[in-house]
């Protein structure tokens, strides 16, 4: 097994872009009061900046840093090409974000090399090709191999970046040995509640947690996650590398610059992005059952609410039919931080069938002539009516919003 991971993914790809800013502390993501940091550079990650940390945060701890907004369609495309280079080498390529993806080579050694020598070919590959680094663990199992590739990462120094090995290897046999000299948060599943049940157990590193006898990790940390943990500081992963799952649902989610407090602007918001979220059903094929509302108020609670349907479904105006009827149902007095719409329940579109809805107002072909307008001429080209603002359509743009919104100074990124 290979796991696949490209070093400061997002901000190598802007710096391709803005060759000048090598060398200094960069950092991508959303530059608003209420963003994220999506990426940091290893000159940034000195000063203590990391990803998922809040924007504001990353500027008080390295305000010399140059923030650069996230943009998540030229990363879409250079990782499409990266996985494409992958799957030259093995089917069996199973990836888990833009930046990073596990590898089963073990049917292609014969072809190309043993693990190893693929891991380095592949580095020099992208490296030549993109003009990016990644790193790469090789090992027997998907969990240790991720492992292994964090281990063979740059790291961050007051001194600059340093490199790291690129290649890590775990040998056959010495799974256990690697997994347990480790902290016990670098294990999946050990968050910071976990972590702190377990240092009341004594156990800081793997291995003191592998000298735990399996039943009472259970009785500490529940039957599911305490099997998990034990069968991890063992070592012990049997999971397969699964190349193309299936999506198991579609959604876009925002954040707001300022809290919503108005009724009628919640509801276009779910007309604009129950559009988008059909919109990426029908390109897939698909169709699903269950709407799902995401709720975030200004107090950071979050709930959820869903319902499910007779028939599948996947045009806009049917999504936002169900999604507003579970937002009226809400009291939204506090306001809402964030708001997202989803579908779940997928199967492909063969299974669907007219409802009298669909007969009555037409929205299926309406939605296929939306596709074909939008394909000719491109998604600013047509959208809901909802979605029109004195300075235009407002788009929805797949992974515009991840980081969190812009500044409001700076104009709605989407």
């Amino acid at each position: 097994m290979l796991h696949v991971d490209m070093d400061a993914f997002y901000v190598s790809v802007e710096l391709l872009r803005r060759p000048e800013l090598r060398g200094r502390p960069v950092v991508v993501g959303g530059s608003g009061p209420r963003g994220v940091v999506a990426a940091a550079s290893y000159e940034a990650r000195a000063f203590g900046v990391f990803s998922a940390m809040p924007s504001t945060r990353a500027r008080q701890l390295c305000p010399h840093a140059v923030f650069l907004a996230g943009d998540h369609a030229t990363y879409a495309q250079v990782s499409a090409r990266v996985m494409a280079a992958f799957g030259e080498v093995t089917p069996l390529v199973e990836p888990l974000s833009l930046d990073e993806a596990f590898l089963d080579v073990t049917s292609v050694r014969r072809l190309h090399g043993d693990g190893p020598t693929i891991a380095r070919s592949l580095r020099d590959r992208v490296r030549a090709e993109e003009g990016l680094t990644c790193s790469v663990g090789v090992a027997t199992s998907k969990f240790v191999a991720k492992l292994a590739s964090k281990a063979a990462k740059p790291r961050a120094t007051p001194e600059g970046p340093r490199p790291g090995p690129g290649v890590v290897v775990v040998a056959p046999g010495d799974e256990r040995r690697f997994v347990q000299r480790l902290d016990v948060r670098e294990l999946w599943g050990v968050g910071p509640a976990t972590f702190e049940k377990l240092q009341r157990l004594g156990v800081r590193t793997v291995a003191q947690l592998a000298a735990l006898d399996v039943d009472v990790l259970r009785s500490v940390l529940g039957d599911a996650a305490g099997r998990h943990l034990h069968e991890l500081a063992h070592a012990r992963d049997d999971r397969p590398v699964v190349p193309d799952a299936p999506p198991k649902s579609v959604s876009h989610e925002e954040t707001y610059a300022t809290d919503l407090v108005d009724l009628a602007v919640l509801r276009r918001e779910v007309v604009r992005q129950a559009d988008a979220v059909a919109s990426r059903l029908r390109r897939a094929g698909l169709t699903g059952r269950t709407v799902q509302l995401k709720v975030r108020f200004g107090d950071f609670r979050t709930i959820t609410r869903s319902t499910t349907l007779d028939v599948p479904l996947d045009t806009g105006p049917e999504i936002a039919r169900a999604a507003k009827a579970l937002l009226d149902r809400l009291d939204l007095a506090g306001g809402v931080r964030l708001l997202g719409v989803g579908v779940s329940g997928l199967g492909d579109d063969s299974g669907r069938q007219l409802s009298l809805i669909d007969v009555g107002a037409g929205w299926e072909d309406a939605s296929r002539a939306v596709d074909l307008i939008r394909d000719r001429f491109g998604d600013a080209a047509i959208g809901p009516a909802a979605a029109t603002t004195s300075q235009g359509l407002k788009l929805v743009r797949r992974g515009a919003q991840q980081w969190g919104p812009g500044d409001p100074d700076e104009g709605a990124q989407g």
